[in-house]
């Protein structure tokens, strides 16, 4: 039965528990980040991406989950089949109780760090979905909501 995901003072509609086209990837550590890309391209094919567009979708969950495990230490990312306006494709859902990003447009310009990174994983993994979202409060984590339409 599909719940909803309340954040940050915003409901989300989706299935909290992880069905047979969803996958439920716990971030915590380097390896998570290796387990989530994995899971997005299982997810990717399963939805009938191609290639290239279940590659973009690894890469861009490979990055955030990254940015849980720098920023936040803990958190998760949900990858699921979507559907919507005739159109199929893939989601993610990644979600922490971080401290949040206090200045989401500066957070998003590629060489903005505040870890002395590169900083290109936000930035390269908003250009490589086809939609993406992010809903954050400094102090009370953060959400971003990727997805991936198939060609």
């Amino acid at each position: 039965m599909a719940q909803r995901f309340e954040k940050l003072g915003r409901q989300f509609p989706f299935v909290l528990a992880a069905g047979p086209d969803e996958a439920c990837v716990i971030i915590a550590e380097e390896f998570d980040v290796v387990t989530a890309r994995k899971q997005a391209r299982e997810v990717a094919q399963q939805a009938g991406l191609s290639q290239k567009a279940g590659e973009s979708l690894a890469v861009a969950i490979s990055e955030i989950a990254h940015n849980i495990v720098v920023h936040a230490g803990e958190g998760e990312i949900r990858i699921f089949m979507v559907k919507e306006l005739g159109r199929d494709g893939v989601a993610a859902v990644a979600a922490d109780d971080g401290p949040g990003i206090l200045d989401i447009r500066l957070a998003l310009e590629d060489g903005y760090s505040t870890a002395h990174g590169l900083g290109l994983g936000l930035s390269s993994a908003k250009r490589l979905m086809d939609e993406f979202e992010i809903v954050s409060a400094s102090g009370k984590g953060t959400i971003i909501i990727m997805k991936k339409w198939a060609p």
